[in-house]
């Protein structure tokens, strides 16, 4: 077992009842980056996800720490029947097992019907290694292989080193890994890899040259393909496009980002990462799930592995993205209060910029859905929002629709989004969760943001408009105002901090 102290807990090795989340998935254990989700599958009822942990190792093939401390990385196994309530299993995807640590990579179903990963192996030379498991329970594993492909052209050297993806199409298995620009590989039977090409047809434009693409995930969604990954110095994107199948390409048409910016992030070197790393999984009923890691959304947490709420994936009928809180998110709440018919009136005074805030409830707990909708002709020229954690006035965390500068603003976060380009007759829709400290908002199933609030002296909400009546700014109507309390679904992450099921072997000797 661990070398480590295994405490249990909320002692100095575990995620402090403080910081404990209500309905977030985080890791139960010490200090743990880097975090990244990864294999996912939904397989008899039962949907498994994997996130990466670093833990020392004193086998082969380690990586030295700062502190003199030799690591691996392991993929901690976690499954839910829900995508809410996760229990910690043992894990097994560890370099006792597999001989090598894991980076990121990406879970499918082979031809035959087994659950199988590919992964960027911590190897030498480094390589994408594939592992095919021996049940749907992911309780064991065949030793994995390499993938190596063959047949690149004169001068071109294809070592599949990176981040590795695969998808299928037809009887094609096709491969590909962030370390070797995109270069796709393809086989019949998994085992012999012969070169193909470029993924990518063309690049688009808003994707900065030197922009990598790690972390990739690329599937189908409606009636065409998504490439979900990041840029390391900006996080989370993706593109929307076409599979080429005569040229063996995918060809992007749509580039957009899922990650913002924060005062404070470096502009010089740029490492915006609040929402990074995606993975995603096919639901039973046919949903388009995902997850992003938070790895910097706040020094309390850089380091305690909080993955994102699921988001739930789909295609609009004009081509876009819809981007929706997963649907049961809703099986959560209980105690409801609704508001009607409550209108946040401008300031009267006589000079100055003008604003006003409107008390609209008093939040006693730690975990809440706040849904509010707008009447579309009223909020298209209104800077408006809520103010959550307030104690009155101005105070707490914003929320708000800024119409002069386009964007959503949450905390300090920043996204586009402009009211204006909704279709016609679409009210404002935006849908807040609140999980203690971490605050995930959905606006119009059109863009989200998230932001991370330590420091909360109120918990009163608020409504908030900005201008003056003498300056032509009337009330703002509130079409409708719901909020209701979120049971918790952390009873897995307590036993896994308590009994520690997940903690991989440290030591080469127990192989």
């Amino acid at each position: 077992m661990s070398s480590r102290s295994t405490a249990a807990g909320s002692g100095p090795s575990t995620v402090s009842d403080e910081l404990a989340l209500n309905f977030h998935l985080m890791h139960p254990g010490e200090d743990s980056r880097p975090g990244d989700p990864n294999p996912a599958f939904s397989l008899d009822g039962v949907y498994h996800l994997h996130y990466i942990l670093e833990h020392d190792w004193d086998g082969s093939e380690t990586r030295r720490r700062g502190d003199g401390r030799d690591v691996s990385f392991s993929f901690v196994h976690v499954t839910s029947s829900d995508l809410l309530h996760w229990q910690w299993q043992r894990t097994k995807l560890q370099p006792s097992a597999t001989g090598h640590g894991m980076f990121s990579g990406t879970g499918f179903i082979t031809k035959e019907g087994r659950p199988a990963v590919i992964y960027a192996g911590l190897s030498t030379p480094q390589q994408a290694h594939i592992a095919v498991a021996d049940d749907n329970e992911l309780s064991s594993w065949q030793p994995p292989y390499p993938v190596a492909p063959t047949g690149a052209p004169p001068g071109k050297r294809v070592t599949f080193q990176g981040d590795p993806d695969l998808f299928q199409v037809g009887d094609w298995y096709y491969a590909y890994t962030a370390g070797d620009g995109l270069e796709l590989c393809k086989s019949e039977d998994l085992l012999t890899w012969s070169y193909v090409g470029p993924l990518l047809r063309h690049e688009l434009p808003g994707v900065a040259l030197g922009e990598d693409t790690s972390c990739a995930n690329m599937f189908p969604i409606g009636d065409r393909w998504m490439l979900l990954c990041i840029s390391h110095q900006f996080g989370c994107r993706y593109y929307l496009g076409d599979w080429d199948g005569s040229a063996e390409q995918f060809v992007p048409e749509r580039h957009a980002r899922m990650n913002w910016a924060r005062p404070g992030q470096s502009v010089t070197q740029p490492e915006q990462r609040d929402f990074f790393a995606p993975e995603s999984v096919l639901t039973a009923d046919g949903r388009r799930v995902m997850w992003a890691w938070l790895a910097s959304a706040d020094p309390a947490i850089d380091h305690k592995t909080v993955q994102s709420l699921p988001r739930e994936l789909s295609l609009h009928t004009d081509g876009s993205l819809r981007i929706e809180p997963l649907r049961e998110l809703e099986s959560l709440r209980y105690d409801p209060i609704e508001l009607r018919d409550v209108r946040v009136a401008p300031d009267d005074v006589e000079r100055g910029p003008g604003a006003a805030t409107t008390h609209l409830a008093d939040l006693d707990g730690d975990a809440y859905e706040i849904r509010l909708r707008v009447d579309r002709t009223e909020a298209e020229r209104k800077r408006f929002g809520l103010l959550l954690f307030s104690e009155g006035g101005f105070g707490g965390l914003p929320m708000l629709l800024e119409p002069q500068a386009g964007i959503l603003r949450v905390g300090t976060t920043r996204a586009p989004f402009r009211v204006a380009d909704l279709p016609a007759g679409e009210d404002v829709e935006l849908r807040a969760f609140v999980d203690k400290y971490l605050v995930e908002v959905f606006v119009n199933g059109r863009q989200a943001a998230l932001c991370v609030q330590m420091e909360r002296r109120g918990l009163q909400l608020r409504g908030y408009l900005f201008g003056r009546a003498d300056r032509g700014v009337a009330p703002l109507p509130l079409l409708s105002l719901q909020v209701w309390r979120m049971r918790p679904t952390n009873h897995g992450f307590f036993e896994a901090r308590a009994h520690r099921i997940w903690e991989p072997d440290t030591s080469a000797a127990k192989a």
